[in-house]
């Protein structure tokens, strides 16, 4: 396969141009993504100006939020000469998918090390997926592991490529890779000048990485607008807490003053992150109620759809705001970071049985009760 290679201007370059040449960049996506007015939504909501940010189509194979990191991520991979990118995640890993199909494009390979999460026709399907776009995969019972078995893979890949594969951290939210998020506030910015939509007062988004969740922060702040991003904890909160958010804030503020010093620092950057927290549910990656609820409803009104785990929780958050009354008369983003492109109806996907045998289970055990919906 071949990538595009042509260099856009990036609404952050043009703004910042010594960003462009300090930092490494390939790319991957199909920019800017479009904002859709949801007026059915929106009328059933009472709610004159609901949008979405159409992030579920970034990329021509494979959309979602990841590629506006993995422009940046595989960018350096690139330039330093890497044969090989290791990514982690969870089994049913949206992010390694990604990592995998843009990998293949720009000619890398790629491993990903996973932590099981609760099975789902999504997890089986991105496993398929990510065989067949060519990923090494891997599965560990927990953490502590997790960390063993990627210093022996790292050890195992070096002495067979000649060199350790590149590092991307979980979600591809490093401050390097959330500069793809930081320059969609900016792109933002130029939709709002263009008319495209008014200045919203809240942007809701999903936080797993926490990566889009501080770039948008970053990025509309140094881009001058007023938003308050409403992000909505739908994994473990010692993954994703406050302290964790202000933390990659700051190191990400600090990257992009060393990569350009004309580069602003926002007020308060480390301590505004209020995380919406009530509707994670029991588990990482196990669906709730409400999310489904929320899924069913944009589907059925504005024809988008959204995912269980992630997108849909935080669709959820929106709509309980909503229908207490508390958005009447405001303009709203939500921040779509699910993938909505049909790769799996474009490519023959393998027989589960050429995976691992460790991921077989998920294979011939059930699906958790509420994918069914």
């Amino acid at each position: 396969m071949s990538h595009v290679t042509a260099l856009p201007a990036l609404p952050i370059f043009r703004e910042f141009p010594r960003l462009r040449e300090t930092l490494p960049y390939t790319p991957l996506g199909v920019f800017p993504t479009p904002i859709h007015h949801c007026m059915a939504l929106g009328k059933h909501l009472r709610m004159d100006a609901l949008y979405l940010k159409r992030d579920d189509v970034t990329g021509p194979i494979y959309g979602g939020n990841k590629v506006r990191k993995l422009e940046f991520l595989l960018g350096k991979a690139l330039r330093d000469g890497a044969r090989e990118v290791m990514t982690f995640g969870f089994t049913g890993s949206n992010h390694a998918l990604a990592t995998t199909i843009y990998a293949r494009e720009v000619g890398l390979r790629s491993i990903s090390m996973f932590m099981p999460q609760p099975n789902s026709e999504s997890l089986r399907r991105n496993l398929l997926l990510g065989h067949y776009f060519g990923a090494e995969l891997h599965e560990y019972p927990g953490r502590q592991v997790l960390s063993l078995a990627t210093a022996y893979q790292m050890c195992r890949h070096a002495w067979k490529m000649g060199r350790r594969p590149m590092l991307i951290p979980p979600g591809g939210s490093s401050p390097l890779g959330i500069m793809g998020i930081v320059n969609a506030a900016f792109e933002l910015r130029d939709q709002i000048r263009e008319g495209i939509l008014p200045e919203p007062a809240y942007i809701y988004v999903a936080v797993g990485s926490m990566g889009t969740a501080v770039g948008l922060a970053i990025g509309l702040r140094a881009a001058g607008l007023g938003c308050t991003v409403v992000p909505v904890r739908v994994i473990h909160p010692h993954l994703a807490n406050t302290n964790r958010m202000s933390g990659l804030a700051r190191d990400t503020v600090r990257f992009l003053q060393n990569s350009d010093p004309h580069f602003p620092t926002p007020d308060d950057i480390g301590s505004e992150f209020t995380l919406r927290e009530e509707f994670y549910g029991e588990q990482y990656a196990l669906y709730t109620q409400a999310g489904m609820d929320a899924i069913r409803l944009l589907r059925e009104t504005e024809g988008v759809a959204l995912d269980g785990t992630y997108s849909g929780k935080a669709m959820a958050a929106l709509l309980s705001d909503a229908n207490k009354g508390n958005l009447r008369g405001k303009v709203v983003l939500f921040w779509d970071t699910y993938n909505s492109r049909p790769v799996w109806d474009t490519v023959p996907l393998p027989e589960y049985h050429q995976l691992p045998h460790r991921f077989h289970k998920y294979f011939e055990n059930p699906v958790q009760p509420l994918d069914s919906q």
